[in-house]
């Protein structure tokens, strides 16, 4: 792919544009569409500002682009780029090029699912989202975020400790890490996966962004999990780009009590699949990813993983509570101090790693050894 004539288009080319796309697919390449004359452009649609700023290109900013991308681990990929996901080639929508950066282009192409989730979920939800992101990376599937606070956050880190990678989306551009406190994952990201974005350096995160950014989340991946949300959460524009592009849909229950619940309880009444086990995602997905040895695969360190959980203060006081009789949430907060909502979510948590059995009306019990 040729680079400079990317450049050109992209100056000039607002991202997400319907008419943009339209050109390059009638024309064939970026480099026919930038050599194609005034008339033939005012033709097309094309407003003037566009016109200009594509036939008499702003040099300040084509040299900074060149200088980001002259750096190691960066790279500009267009819809004609041989590593272009084709997964996103195929969306009604695709973004016309992807600025991308870190160890290795072959994530983008690699089986994904999208984890995403609130931004100030309870504790037990971001540690819901680690632990399901561990497992499923643990087993072969790359996972996809927004690097946002809250479950973006938790998945990337669980996803690192799987080893099968991780990709994060942003609604800016890739030297403009939003939030700042993030530019420290971000950085290990970029050594164990991907940052990818579809606005060039130098462009800050905007509200207006975001949902751009979600419908490229949804269309690398083969499914999205939503872990928790509220009635209104950004996450939910992701699950309903991934339903409209036919891709699975997943979403984790909760308390009936707690408002980051709301939005998945939404979405398993729209049709997603409720998931209470990390393993029913792998075998929604296998088929789809031609993958039919991925849940064979043997976790690693999984039991490290169950010590270092239950060494946290609060888990270590809720199994404590629980004991081996079968007890109801109502009991639990009364023993712990916790709320429900905390509890809820603590205690799917606990089941998942086969620590602790639901039972019928409500209850738990703490299991004498893990399930395996």
């Amino acid at each position: 792919m040729e680079v400079e004539p990317w450049l050109r288009l992209l100056l000039a080319a607002n991202p997400g544009s319907q008419r943009w796309l339209e050109l390059l697919q009638s024309h064939g390449s970026a480099a026919a569409v930038v050599s194609l004359s005034h008339g033939a452009l005012a033709a097309a649609g094309v407003s003037r500002q566009a016109i200009d700023s594509l036939l008499e290109p702003d040099s300040t900013r084509l040299d900074k682009w060149r200088a980001w991308l002259a750096q190691p681990n960066r790279a500009l990929l267009g819809l004609d780029h041989d590593a272009y996901p084709p997964l996103l080639r195929t969306l009604p929508d695709p973004p016309l090029a992807l600025w991308v950066e870190g160890s290795d282009l072959a994530y983008l192409n690699a089986p994904q699912l999208a984890i995403v989730g609130s931004r100030n979920p309870t504790r037990g939800g971001r540690d819901t989202a680690e632990l399901f992101a561990r497992y499923l990376s643990e087993r072969g599937l790359t996972i996809t975020s927004g690097l946002a606070s809250g479950i973006d956050t938790a998945s990337h880190i669980g996803a690192l400790a799987g080893g099968a990678g991780t990709i994060a989306v942003l609604g800016s551009g890739l030297d403009t890490i939003y939030p700042a406190g993030n530019a420290g994952l971000a950085r290990r990201i970029v050594n164990g996966g991907l940052i990818v974005s579809e606005f060039p350096p130098g462009t800050a995160p905007r509200a207006g962004h975001f949902p751009q950014r979600n419908r490229i989340i949804a269309g690398l991946c083969a499914g999205t999990l939503v872990v928790e949300a509220a009635r209104q959460s950004g996450s939910l524009i992701t699950a309903r780009r991934a339903a409209e592009y036919g891709r699975e849909v997943f979403a984790i229950p909760g308390s009936i009590h707690n408002p980051l619940a709301k939005g998945c309880h939404r979405l398993i009444r729209q049709g997603a699949k409720l998931v209470d086990d990390a393993a029913d995602i792998l075998v929604e997905l296998a088929p789809l990813l031609a993958i039919d040895t991925i849940a064979e695969r043997e976790p690693r360190e999984s039991e490290s993983l169950v010590a270092s959980l239950t060494e946290q203060p609060a888990y270590a006081t809720l199994i404590e509570a629980l004991g081996f009789e079968h007890t109801g949430i109502a009991t639990l907060a009364h023993r712990t101090g916790l709320t429900t909502e905390e509890l809820s979510s603590m205690l799917l948590v606990l089941e998942f790693e086969g620590l602790v059995e639901a039972l019928p009306g409500g209850r738990y019990a703490r299991l004498s050894q893990r399930d395996s």
